[in-house]
């Protein structure tokens, strides 16, 4: 058996097949080395002079296609609405300047700048792209250019701004072609004559004349130079115009490169350095100038690899919303002082306004503010300030209705009332309940505040973001409903918000540009259209009806045109202790057709610069305004919706004017802080009142109550220690004045309300803060702010640490409105009881009106801000007891 399984097994494996022996493994061999690395370098070369050859090519034949550009310079034309030629977009362009009438100082200035080895290359400088090359590599992003001046001018020339590897090779090329066909100084005297300086200069010429009235370039200065060679690397940022200290700072960097090439001694430096930019350039006005400067701003975002440079030399055809006839008519409103209030000095009455399109959401017409200069501060855009009355149909009226629980006749109350430590207060008395129509007509304060309460303040915020007004966080409050905004709003987002309620419900962004055509006559640019629902047709028709009353018989009558016409009034009072003048005055309104907002008031707002009068004057302009922009269209009406059936709106009636009214008297109630006043009623039918007062201190007598159906009203706002003379004039639907009725004087006396040592001191009873200075010092005192840094703040509140007698270092923990800063300071923690405090309101003429200094939180009970107002304005921030004047 042993032999057997041995037979088997042997036969197993004489049986099966052999395996095949491995390959033997190649040796690495130095010949084998040589012919890779042959082959390798080999297709490197081919690839090299293929792409060289490739770059060479392409290059030259772009520039003798394009060879004409260089002397053929193609500005941007802007048309209107009807596509009627506006203007052309470069303004401040002059006739090329040859390279004997440049100082040679002034190349090496940009040589030494832009590109210091520019003699050296042949249009590219491979050590800057290769160290450019590391930077994007290590910031994972192009961040650096490395383009020589060359490519900068072959770029200008004939390519957009966008930064990508295929843009940069014909770059390249187009940069080795010129330097091929023309000499070094022929490429430096082109590119001077080409490059964009900012405020749309074009060219070394212009931009000399422009920034300082040079027109002879050898007669420039030595930091005159500098400063133009500063430019190209930002041209807004680094003008001396737009931005003085930036352009300082960048054009010592070009003085010192310059130093250190050799071209300049270091005294010459320091000197230059050192000289201050103060040229006065005379204004050329143009045109449409200000709409024209913002549809550049926005077709610098509708195109984003076009530059401002391209944009106004590119040869585009840039077609706008821009109705001539609404901007000719609000121009020339503009210019019409009569429109506007007299100032006691040379700082004029300030004001914007933009009319908006509400069928297509284009902008019509804009004017930024009065003799308006290129480039200057647009207040239509980036001033911010209080809306007053004028908020209450955002934040309020349209949320309530759109919720459902409310309709115009629900009856709202108004009794007067907290709202947890909030207390408006009403011009016109108090009720039990009032209809919304009646409420929104009169202005009430009570209404809207207990509507919001009602719906929720979320409700009010989220309803004006939808309608693009930007809300702050501090802005979750009730206070919202009086237009208390912490940082403000503008007459463009005013203008859009209302044209909601224009347009049945629909909103769009408001824009200034239909398409944009290149120099091809290619379209690159169509504006898409994007309205989109925020409230129902039925909401958005009853705010109108209720609007339209506000215009026939309440307090925007002055805006009555021979249009149907919806809008609402508002006001903000000074928020300066003893001034009983208006900081703000809006009237924001629409028309069928189109809705326009206004606002007036100072660029800088102080004891000396209020407003004396009310918002009729603003509603006044926006009549003048909108009339004009109208004539000749067909009138036309606001359509309701289907199977709605309308209600009644007070229609003025026509009556024999109004008689004077007379026994007008008034007392002074220490208790309330309140001026009463009553009279005997005036003859005739549907008759109302205004009241007028002067203060002592005030030049002349300007009106206070507004839209008065009874024979009594409230000052709310006396200033104790002064005495103001009161009368009273009647007036019909016809809007004209009766004789005055007999003048009063009542005294307020200063106040003397003893100082609980527990207690901080609110001398108005109402949430008001004067601005007192200094601290009273008790058991715990009452900190009243610094006058100095304009404080103004001591609500009511326990001073939670004990000061010593004689300590006026204020360094307790308050409670409701009680300041309790370091040195006087006032620094409001507002951690006592945790009460929410929220600012003192009152009325002007029938409206709302916010005591900036006085907004309020409602998450953390703090007193803020009413608003930047075009960092130009108090931003007096009463939870911190200073002002802050930015």
């Amino acid at each position: 058996m042993p032999n057997d399984s041995l037979s088997r097994s042997g036969n197993r494996n004489r049986n099966t097949p052999k395996e095949k022996p491995k390959g033997k493994k190649k040796k690495i061999t130095g010949k084998r080395i040589g012919w890779t690395l042959f082959i390798t370098a080999a297709l490197a070369i081919f690839c090299a002079l293929a792409g060289y050859l490739f770059v060479m090519v392409n290059g030259e034949q772009i520039y003798k296609a394009n060879k004409d550009k260089i002397n053929v310079n193609g500005t941007s034309k802007v048309y209107d609405r009807n596509g009627v030629l506006m203007g052309e977009l470069s303004v401040q362009k002059s006739d090329p300047v040859t390279s004997e009438e440049i100082p040679d100082l002034l190349k090496k200035a940009f040589v030494a700048t832009e590109d210091k080895r520019f003699y050296e290359h042949q249009g590219v400088d491979i050590w800057s792209i290769g160290r450019a090359a590391v930077k994007d590599i290590v910031a994972r992003s192009a961040v650096e250019g490395g383009s020589t001046l060359t490519q900068q001018l072959a770029k200008n020339l004939f390519l957009s701004r966008d930064k990508t590897f295929f843009r940069k090779a014909t770059e390249v090329s187009i940069a080795m072609a010129l330097e091929r066909n023309l000499t070094k100084d022929e490429i430096i005297t082109l590119y001077l004559n080409r490059i964009w300086f900012g405020r749309s200069y074009s060219g070394i010429k212009a931009a000399s004349e422009g920034y300082f009235g040079v027109t002879d370039l050898k007669q420039l200065k030595l930091w005159q130079i500098a400063t133009l060679a500063a430019i190209p690397k930002g041209p807004s940022k680094y003008n001396p115009i737009s931005n003085p200290e930036d352009s300082k700072a960048r054009r010592a960097v070009v003085l010192q490169l310059m130093f250190e090439q050799g071209m300049i001694g270091k005294q010459e430096m320091e000197a230059a350095k050192a000289v201050n930019y103060d040229y006065k350039q005379p204004e050329k006005v143009q045109k449409y100038q200000n709409f024209m400067e913002y549809v550049m701003n926005e077709a610098e975002d509708a195109l984003p690899g076009v530059s401002g440079n391209d944009l106004i030399i590119g040869g585009y055809q840039i077609h706008t919303t821009m109705d001539a006839q609404a901007q000719n008519a609000l121009d020339q409103a503009m210019a019409d002082d009569d429109m506007f209030e007299k100032s006691p000095d040379d700082q004029p009455v300030q004001a914007s306004m933009v009319i908006i399109n509400n069928q297509t959401g284009g902008i019509a017409a804009m004017a930024p503010g009065r003799d308006y200069k290129r480039g200057t501060f647009n207040r239509a855009t980036q001033s911010r300030r209080q809306p007053g009355s004028a908020f209450k149909p955002i934040a309020a009226y349209a949320p309530a209705l759109e919720s459902g629980k409310f309709t115009m006749d629900t009856p709202l109350s108004n009794e007067r009332q907290s709202f947890n430590g909030y207390s408006p207060k009403n011009l016109h008395g108090y009720s039990s309940t009032i209809s919304m129509t009646d409420a929104i007509t009169k202005s009430e304060n009570i209404p809207p505040v207990w509507l919001l309460n009602q719906i929720g303040v979320e409700k009010g915020v989220q309803f004006a973001e939808s309608l693009g007004i930007p809300m702050d966080k501090n802005d979750h409050s009730l206070a919202i409903a009086l237009g208390g905004l912490s940082k403000g709003t503008n007459t463009l987002e005013m203008a859009q918000a209302y044209s909601a309620f224009a347009n049945k419900g629909q909103f769009q962004k408001a824009y200034s540009i239909k398409q944009i055509n290149n120099s091809d006559d290619q379209v690159i640019y169509t504006h898409e259209e994007a309205f989109k629902p925020v409230m129902s047709e039925k909401t958005a028709y009853e705010m109108t009806q209720m609007m339209q009353n506000v215009v026939n018989s309440g307090t925007g009558r002055k805006a009555r045109i021979d249009w149907p016409v919806a809008g609402k009034t508002g006001t903000t009072q000074s928020g300066i202790s003893g001034n009983s003048g208006n900081r703000d005055i809006w009237f924001v309104g629409y028309t069928p057709e189109y809705t326009g907002a206004v606002w007036m008031g100072y660029d800088k707002p102080d004891g000396k610069h209020m407003l004396r009068n009310y918002s009729g004057q603003s509603a006044a302009f926006f009549g003048r305004v909108m009339g004009d922009a109208l004539k000749g269209h067909p009138v036309t009406q606001f359509s309701q919706p289907k199977g709605y059936e309308p209600p009644v709106v007070e229609k003025p009636v026509e009556t024999v004017q109004a008689t004077a009214p007379s026994g007008l008297n008034g007392s002074y109630s220490q208790d309330t802080q309140i001026v009463s006043l009553s009279w005997t009623a005036s003859a005739g039918d549907n008759v109302q009142y205004r009241v007028y007062r002067k203060g002592s201190s005030d030049p002349d007598f300007t009106p206070i109550m507004e839209a008065m159906k009874g024979t009594s009203g409230e000052d709310t706002s006396p200033v104790p220690g002064n005495t103001y003379e009161y009368y009273v004039v009647a007036y019909g639907p016809d809007g004209k004045e009766s004789e005055r009725s007999n003048t009063i004087s009542v005294e307020v006396p200063a106040d003397t309300t003893p100082v609980d040592p527990q207690q901080g001191t609110d001398p108005n009873q109402d949430g008001t803060l004067p601005d007192n200075g200094g601290v009273t010092d008790g058991q715990n005192g009452t900190d009243q702010g610094n006058t100095n840094p304009g404080g103004a703040d001591n609500g009511t509140g326990t001073d939670q640490v004990p000061m010593t007698p004689g300590d006026t270092s204020g360094n307790g923990t308050g409670g409701t409105g009680n300041d309790n800063g370091s040195s006087g300071n006032g620094i409001d923690t507002n951690q006592g009881n945790g009460q929410t405090t929220i600012p003192d309101t009152g009325t002007v003429n029938g409206e709302t009106t916010v005591n900036p200094n006085d907004i309020s939180t409602s998450t953390t009970g703090t007193l803020g801000d009413g608003g930047q107002e075009n960092n130009f304005n108090d931003h007096s921030n009463s939870n911190r007891g200073h002002r802050n004047r930015n």
